[in-house]
C-alpha cells in the first residue's frame, strides 16, 4: 500500500489513515526510523505487554546461569 505525506515547516508528518489502521499504530506509540540511503522506514515498537509469552516453550538448556558468567 502507498501513500503520499507531506513535511510541515516544523519537519513533521502525519500518517494517512489507512496506513495507521493496517499498521495498528496508536496514539502515543513508538516509532523506529531507519534510513538506509534516501528511503526512511517507521517500524512500529510493540508494547512491553505485547512481548508477553514470545520465548515461551524456548528451548534453554544449555545456557549458563548469570553468575558462571563472569
Amino acid at each position: 500500500m502507498m501513500a503520499e505525506t507531506t513535511v510541515s515547516s516544523r519537519y513533521s508528518i502525519v500518517i494517512p489513515r489507512d496506513i495507521r489502521e493496517r499498521a495498528g499504530i496508536r496514539p502515543g506509540q513508538k516509532l523506529r526510523v531507519i534510513a538506509k540511503g534516501r528511503v526512511i522506514s517507521l517500524v512500529p515498537l510493540p508494547a512491553l505487554d505485547e512481548l508477553r509469552g514470545i520465548l515461551k516453550g524456548a528451548n534453554v538448556d544449555g545456557y549458563r546461569e548469570k553468575c558462571d558468567r563472569q
